[in-house]
């Protein structure tokens, strides 16, 4: 049998819920999707989760299942008339659908700007369309309060083991093409570890590594099988990503590791190999506060900033501004002693079965029940003493005197661990 031109993701693509593999907290049976769409009655509602676990199969599934009229727009392609096209064809051909309005899919959704996203509030508010939006970033942030008022969030995880393994079974078994070859999986730990989490990149990797095999030849898939067919065939493997995982981890240790250069490299990798801007503004403004954190407060203004700028004037431009920011990242002194401090505390509050009292002297008072209880009595006002400081006990009795927050060693934290030594005897800064 002659190699198949389709892709494998897309020979394997299911057509039903039940072929549907992973996502059983939306689609498994009783599960919140499953039992909307077995209704016959859905609303509009966005995916939101990692690439390759689902959305556009699951969009496409249920327009399938309750026999809907099915159109879908790329946000990175489509405009403010695409949508208006759709909208207007949905409105005319909506007087012949009796199953229900015909259901837009949007890919991407979060690329959209606010004029886009606009448009298609009127048509969603009055039924002349059910929008499925499909998104990598949180809603929260990158779609309008108005249209999303109007939508259901439905989270999306990255696949299990489990899930994995499903999906290669099922490639091995069912798929036409796979089924008649000779095909021994001896090792899976490479083929999950370089797909993520993702479907679509398993696939990938597994059709990738078969075709590197002769058409007569016997296939036995090992973990260095794997590794040097894609080192070979690295574009092939993820033209976007390009090695997503271990290249991300690279450039976040390049940073954290005060290299620029390293640093920078990485990010070129990144850009070059087609991976999303905001992701990359994204990671840096998490390190800004988990690695540069106190030793350079103002690193998180810089990355917050850099992230922003990115999300409004993109490509090629944005390039000039995450370069600034990784350099200044890097080349800033490294602190992670406020993800220390609030770790340890978190641990701290999840041990106890019983959160022990907050002191009476700290307690609210607005009734004089209270008052008399002795809620806020013996309360010292810090602006009331000379250098608006006075010596005074915050930690429930249990924890006094346990210090959560240390100082790292570079110049601004020295300069806090030397004012806080000075305040606070009791804690030995």
């Amino acid at each position: 049998m002659e190699r198949p031109n389709i892709p494998l993701p897309e020979r394997l693509r299911p057509h039903t819920l039940d072929e549907y593999v992973g996502q059983e907290h939306l689609v498994g049976k009783g599960a919140v999707l499953r039992k909307m769409i077995e209704s016959g009655k859905i609303s509009s509602f966005i995916l939101w989760g990692p690439p390759g676990v689902g959305k556009t199969t699951l969009a496409r599934i249920v327009a399938s299942q309750l026999n809907r009229e099915f159109f879908t727009l790329s946000a990175i392609s489509s405009g403010v008339k695409d949508v208006r096209d759709v909208i207007d064809k949905a409105r005319s051909n909506r007087m012949f659908q009796v199953e229900g309005s015909p259901i837009l899919f949007i890919d991407e959704i979060h690329r959209f700007n606010k004029a886009q996203q606009d448009a298609l509030l009127g048509a969603v508010e009055s039924g002349v369309i059910t929008l499925i939006g499909a998104t990598t970033e949180n809603p929260s942030f990158e779609v309008i309060s108005p249209l999303l008022s109007r939508c259901q969030v439905y989270v999306l995880k990255s696949l299990e083991v489990k899930d994995l393994d499903t999906l290669l079974a099922n490639a091995l078994k069912k798929d036409t093409y796979l089924k008649n070859r000779e095909i021994k999986i001896s090792e899976k730990e490479a083929l999950f570890r370089f797909s993520g989490g993702d479907a679509r990149k398993l696939l990938n990797v597994l059709e990738i590594v078969i075709q590197s095999f002769g058409e007569d030849e016997a296939i036995e898939i090992t973990n260095k099988v794997v590794t040097d067919c894609l080192q070979e065939n690295i574009a092939l493997y993820d033209k976007n990503g390009e090695m997503h995982y271990d290249i991300i981890s690279a450039f976040i240790k390049s940073i954290r590791g005060s290299d620029p250069n390293g640093a920078i490299y990485y990010m070129a990798r990144m850009l070059a190999g087609g991976e999303d801007p905001l992701f990359i503004a994204r990671r840096m403004l998490i390190l800004a506060s988990e690695d540069v954190g106190l030793a350079n407060p103002n690193a998180a203004l810089l990355a917050e900033s850099c992230y922003n700028a990115v999300h409004q004037i993109g490509m090629p431009e944005a390039r000039i501004i995450l370069a600034e920011t990784c350099i200044y990242l890097a080349s800033s002194p490294k602190s992670n002693s406020a993800i220390m401090a609030i770790d340890e505390a978190l641990a701290m509050v999840n041990s106890t079965n019983e959160a022990p009292p907050v002191p009476l002297h700290l307690r609210n008072a607005p009734t004089k029940l209270m008052q008399d209880l002795g809620y806020a009595k013996d309360y010292k006002y810090a602006h009331s003493f000379e250098g608006n400081f006075v010596d005074q006990e915050f930690l429930p009795d249990e924890l006094k005197g346990h210090k959560f927050y240390d100082p790292g060693n570079n110049a601004r934290e020295n300069e806090l661990r030397s004012r806080l030594g000075k305040l606070w005897k009791k804690y030995d800064y």
